[in-house]
C-alpha cells in the first residue's frame, strides 16, 4: 500500500478535526435509527451532532453533522433499488438544530425570510446561490425505492457543495454503477456510508457560512451476496471510493485522467478497497477512522 501520510500543522489538523467535531449533544444518538448502520455501529473516529433523519414521522437514514461547518460528515443508509421518477427539489430543515425540543420531522423551507436560529444553526437556500455549487447529496435519492425515503434526502443536512463537473459526471456515475453492482449481487441488506473530506485549509460557501469539501468519499458493506464472476470479486463484501471536488487539487489521493470530456476533467473517481479509504481518511483527519465495524465481515 502506497505511503501518503503528510505533514499536518497542529491548527490545520485541528480544523479538520473540526469538520466533524461535538459542540453540542443536543440533537440525539443514533439509537433510534441504528438500523441503518451496519451492526448497529456508526463509523468510529469521525465524530459530530447525529441526526436520526426523520421525515412524515418515519426515520429514513442517519447523518453525523457539524454545526461549525454548517455540513453534514457523512449520511449512512441502506441501498434499495429506486422506483418511479425523481422527486422534484423540495429542501428541507432540521429545526431540532435551532431549537431542542422541536418535532424531528424535517421541514420544508417556506417562501420569504428564515428564522435567524434556523440560518444561524445550518445551511439554507440563499447560501448556495449564485455560489458556482450545487447540492452533493452524500444520500441520493437514486440508492432508494420509495418516494417518501427519496423526497427525505432532500433535506440540506444531507448535501455539501460540490462542483457540477463532480456532481453530474463522474460521481453520478459511481452512484449508479453502486446501484446496478447491489441490486445484482447483494442478496441482503447492503449498507452505505458517504462523507465529505475537507481541505487541509478550509474553504467556504458565503463567507463562512458552508464548508466545501475537497473530496467526496464513499463505502459499502454488503456481507451477504451472490458469488459474482472473477473480475468482480475484489467488489465484496465491500469496496469504497473517493472522488474529486476540485480539479486543481494534487493527484496524490486522486489522480486525473486527462482522456475525460473537457467538463468532467479533473473531478475523477478513484476506486479502492476499504482499508485504503480508511488510510486516506485518517490522514486528512489525523485520527483512527473505520467505516464499518470489523471492515464489515460476518465473523
Amino acid at each position: 500500500m502506497v505511503g501518503i501520510h503528510t505533514a499536518v500543522s497542529t491548527a490545520s489538523l485541528l480544523a479538520l478535526t473540526a469538520w466533524c467535531c461535538l459542540t453540542r449533544a443536543d440533537v440525539g444518538d443514533f439509537t433510534p435509527c441504528a438500523d441503518f448502520l451496519y451492526r448497529a455501529s456508526s463509523p468510529k473516529g469521525l465524530l459530530g451532532i447525529p441526526i436520526c433523519q426523520r421525515y412524515l414521522n418515519r426515520y429514513r437514514f442517519a447523518s453525523l453533522y457539524s454545526r461549525r461547518y454548517r455540513a453534514p460528515c457523512y449520511s449512512a443508509y441502506i441501498f434499495s433499488s429506486p422506483a418511479g421518477k425523481r422527486p422534484k427539489d423540495h429542501w428541507k430543515y432540521e429545526p431540532q438544530l435551532a431549537y431542542p425540543k422541536a418535532d424531528g420531522n424535517m421541514v420544508l423551507f417556506r417562501e420569504g425570510k428564515v428564522d435567524p436560529n434556523i440560518v444561524e444553526s445550518q445551511a439554507v437556500q440563499t447560501d448556495y446561490i449564485n455560489s458556482s455549487y450545487t447540492h452533493g447529496h452524500l444520500n441520493p435519492n437514486l440508492h432508494h425505492q420509495d418516494q417518501e425515503t427519496r423526497s427525505s434526502t432532500f433535506t440540506l443536512t444531507n448535501v455539501v457543495p460540490q462542483k457540477s463537473g463532480s456532481n453530474g459526471g463522474p460521481w453520478a456515475s459511481l452512484e449508479r454503477n453502486v446501484s446496478n453492482l447491489l441490486k445484482k449481487y447483494c442478496k441482503d441488506k447492503a449498507y452505505i456510508v458517504t462523507g465529505a473530506m475537507p481541505y487541509q485549509t478550509e474553504r467556504w460557501l458565503k463567507e463562512h457560512r458552508v464548508a466545501i469539501p475537497e473530496y467526496l468519499w464513499s463505502a459499502y458493506c454488503c456481507p451477504n451476496y451472490t458469488k459474482p464472476p472473477e473480475n468482480l470479486r475484489h467488489l465484496f463484501p465491500t469496496f469504497a471510493a473517493i472522488g474529486r471536488n476540485d480539479p486543481n487539487s494534487t493527484e496524490k489521493i486522486v489522480p486525473i485522467d486527462r482522456g475525460k470530456k473537457k467538463q468532467f476533467w479533473g473531478y475523477d473517481v478513484r476506486t479502492m478497497p476499504l482499508d485504503t479509504l480508511e488510510i486516506y481518511l485518517r490522514d486528512r483527519f489525523g485520527t483512527f477512522v473505520s467505516v464499518f465495524y470489523n471492515q464489515c465481515s460476518e465473523q
